[in-house]
């Protein structure tokens, strides 16, 4: 039986229910990577729970968030996990 922490799910459920769009994924690394579009009130309260909160059972040390930059269009129509 593989049991996982969940982060993508609870991930994907969290950024559906904020209406901001992107994508999350596993890493070969053991971590999570991912990209978070929409208003900006609204990534910076994505990148609030990422750090701070997450699924409950994971274990978050550390996050980095890069290439930060504002858009003039969304490049997704949704959240999803990639794999």
């Amino acid at each position: 039986m593989n049991i996982g922490v969940c982060f993508r799910m609870y991930t994907e459920d969290k950024a559906r229910k904020m209406g901001v769009v992107g994508w999350v994924k596993n890493t070969r690394q053991g971590t999570v990577t991912g990209q978070v579009q929409g208003p900006e009130d609204k990534v910076q309260e994505m990148k609030a729970w990422l750090t701070n909160v997450g699924s409950p059972s994971s274990r978050i040390d550390r996050t980095n968030f890069a290439n930060e930059k504002e858009i003039t269009k969304l490049e997704f129509t949704g959240f999803s996990t990639r794999y």
